[in-house]
Formats: C-alpha cells, structure tokens, sequence
C-alpha cells in the first residue's frame, strides 16, 4: 500500500460506498498524479479511517477499508507562541509529522505577529497535508489563536489532573530536562488507555517570569530542552521529537 498515492477526503465525501470526488480532487488525482480510470488509490478521512478506492470516472468506488497504525500511543496538545513572519507553517508541517494530536497557537506578552483568520485556514490546509504525506491516521486539530492565559484555561479545562502531564519549556534556568519527565511514561492514562501530554513552547525573547507563574499555577511543570537557547521555530520540534522517541512502542 506503501506505493499508492493517497489523498484526504471529508466524511460526508463518503456515502454507499462510493466516495464523491471534488473538482479539485478530480483534478489532482487525473492532472497531477495522473491516474486513469481503474487505477487505485488510498483515500483518508483525518479522523482515523483508511480505504483502498478504485477511480471510476469523476468518482472512486471504495473497495476495502485499511488498518493503519502510525499514530503514537499519547495524545500530544502542543501550546506554542506564535513565531514572528511565517516559522508557523514549518512548526505545524514538522510537529504533525511527530505525531502531535492538537496545535494551539498562542499569543504571549512578547509575541509579535498578529495572525489573520486566513493564517488559520492556511495552517489547518498545511496540516493536513502533512498528515497525507507522513501517513498519519489522524489530522492534527488547530486551534485558533487566543492570549496564553485564555490558552491555559482552555486546555486545563479539557484535562484531568489524574491522567495528563503538562509542561512549560524555558530555555533560562535550572529546570530538569523534559527526557528526564517523561521516564515515568504509562502511569498516566486517559478512559482510552492512552496518555495526554501537554507541552507549552515560548516566543522569541522566551517566556515573561509572570507566565512562566501562571502556567505553574495551572498545573505545568518547568522544563529544559537543553543547555542550548534555541529558536522559537525550534523548541517545538525538539520538544515533540523528545516526546515521540520516549513514548513510540
């Protein structure tokens, strides 16, 4: 199946068994992959299903759903300050090839892009690409941006303090490092069996001391990603690389 082109569709796209192409989808898979009528290919919803289709004209007919098993055994929320220019797109391509379940941007007190509602939608398009080409099962969820003491209360409220872990990475201090956190992986399971993990990366500059208190007071633990300071655009990466190779079975 490795060798097949594969393309995400919506749910709705799918009804009796045949899954009814856009035009842009038509397009794509007849212009730019160059698939003839006959040919197969894997089509994904984002919401953890895969089927073999058959291209039958202007549609596809589903032949058999598909198993696939790329998605890590923990759920990853990644909270990061929105980069200035355009570092968001690759932290929302590479952070979704590693697996992240959640992204949600942030604005912090030295945060200085001030995103427009067509980043969104740029962003969530950006991810779900990447989700294709990595072969993930699921499309990572973007949010939309919010100040970052909104940002806590929304994912705490999401969260029980009996089955997550929560994180703030500073580049400035004596904070132990992250790998060193999560060896006590497995102990903190959600009703499904599987972990949440919450990791909160800071803007150029870092974090102010003031949120650094206020992710403390909500329940997140002060880390290091090292003895290196890296770039806002960085820290993310390092971060859910870390997370990934601790907790892949």
């Amino acid at each position: 199946m490795s060798q097949l082109q594969r393309i995400a569709i919506a749910p709705s796209q799918l009804q009796q068994g045949q899954i009814l192409l856009t035009k842009e989808q038509q397009h794509y898979l007849g212009r730019v992959l160059r698939l003839r009528e006959g040919d197969r290919f894997i089509a994904m919803d984002g919401k953890g299903k895969w089927w073999l289709a058959q291209l039958t004209g202007e549609q596809a007919e589903v032949l058999e759903p598909l198993l696939v098993e790329t998605e890590l055994p923990v759920a990853i929320t990644l909270m990061v300050a929105l980069p200035k220019g355009n570092g968001f797109d690759e932290v929302v391509r590479c952070c979704t090839e590693l697996g992240v379940t959640c992204i949600a941007p942030v604005l912090s007190d030295r945060t200085l892009l001030d995103p427009s509602p067509q980043k969104l939608e740029r962003w969530r398009r950006i991810a779900a690409e990447a989700a294709e080409q990595s072969e993930r099962s699921f499309v990572p969820t973007i949010l939309e941006p919010v100040a970052f003491n909104t940002g806590l209360s929304l994912v705490i409220g999401h969260l029980s303090f009996a089955n997550s872990q929560q994180y703030i990475c500073e580049a400035r201090g004596e904070f132990p490092h992250l790998k060193h956190c999560l060896q006590h992986k497995g102990q903190m399971t959600n009703d499904k069996g599987q972990e949440t993990i919450v990791i909160a990366t800071g803007p150029e500059g870092g974090w102010t001391i003031q949120e650094i208190e206020n992710a403390e007071a909500a329940g997140f633990q002060p880390v290091s990603l090292g003895r290196r300071i890296l770039r806002a655009v960085t820290a993310p990466v390092v971060a859910l690389s870390l997370i990934s190779a601790a907790c892949e079975v």
